[in-house]
């Protein structure tokens, strides 16, 4: 194609061949004498985020990394998401340097650590500490069960043999992969109450964006600029289509014309999805016919569980 080259990838592409942006995350895991340890990283992601029993991230990083290493010991970590300054990137690219003790990158750390919402609730069980200059902390427990990957353990610092998963645990000699279920989320209450409230431009937190190594001596991060909203696409359906789609449900439940009219507002593709939601709180409530008063039930019920999540 004019005006573009190829370029092949090579290990760590998402460095050494991409521009590619990634959150800059502080991860706090427990060592074997239950000291907190901070870890920087980037490859961070959701991976469950809806229709499981539970959520979850993914995290990629070397396994013989003190974070790894802790996690495979412990199950338990951290993630702490720092607000963008110039001061916290430095110190993040500090304590990212490979092979440092827990001692060692500690010693003079800027970030102040206490306890999360786990230790709170269970006083009995050590968890990680959390880090008070984060905008939002997720404590997690990574789940071992998945890809069988019970029997991997910690010490091995030199490369772990195989055979190896392919998804979660120890993935490759050098490389883990941990799936981590989300346990609670801590968020700074300014950016609770416009995640609760409603989101503007003026109250999103000031979040970095990390391109990671890129040359021989340096890592690069970009500041925070205030978002730029775009309004969606106004698609409504018509109440026809609507009724339509309700009348393929196998259920004895039915909706007045009225209540109808609440739903064309959803996008097609989860409306379906929508209306079980609503035959199904129906069926509980022993209700026959749902009426724009039942549909405002199941909407504050909705909007109750969202607030509770």
């Amino acid at each position: 194609m004019a005006g573009f080259k190829e370029l092949n990838p090579k290990d760590n592409f998402y460095q050494t061949s991409l521009f590619y942006p990634m959150p800059l995350v502080l991860i706090t895991t427990l060592t074997d004498d239950g000291k907190t340890n901070i870890g920087p990283y980037s490859l961070v992601f959701p991976y469950y985020i809806a229709g499981k029993e539970y959520y979850a991230f993914l995290l990629l990083c070397r396994n013989s990394s003190n974070t790894a290493q802790n996690i495979l010991r412990s199950k338990k970590c951290a993630l702490n998401f720092i607000p963008d300054d110039k001061k916290y990137f430095k110190e993040a690219v500090r304590m990212g340097w490979p092979g440092d003790s827990t001692d060692e990158k500690m010693k003079g750390c800027i970030f102040t650590l206490v306890d999360g919402l786990r230790q709170e609730k269970n006083k009995e069980e050590k968890y990680p500490k959390v880090v008070k200059e984060a905008f939002q902390v997720v404590e997690c427990t990574w789940d071992d069960s998945l890809d069988n990957a019970e029997g991997d353990k910690p010490g091995e610092l030199s490369g772990y043999k195989g055979p190896f998963h392919n998804f979660n645990g120890i993935t490759s000699p050098y490389g883990a992969h941990f799936i981590l279920k989300i346990d609670d989320i801590m968020m700074d209450e300014k950016y609770w109450n416009s995640i609760v409230n409603g989101v503007k431009k003026n109250n999103f937190p000031r979040v970095p964006v990390d391109y990671g190594y890129r040359d021989s001596k340096n890592f690069w991060c970009s500041s925070h600029k205030a978002p730029n909203p775009e309004l969606l696409p106004v698609r409504e359906t018509t109440v026809d289509s609507v009724r339509y789609a309700a009348k393929r449900l196998q259920t004895d439940v039915e909706f007045t014309d009225e209540a109808l009219a609440m739903l064309v507002n959803v996008p097609r593709i989860f409306l379906p999805l929508v209306l079980k939601g609503c035959v199904k709180w129906a069926e509980e409530n022993g209700c026959k016919l749902i009426t724009p008063v039942e549909m405002k039930e199941i909407n504050d019920k909705r909007s109750k569980e969202k607030k509770n999540k």
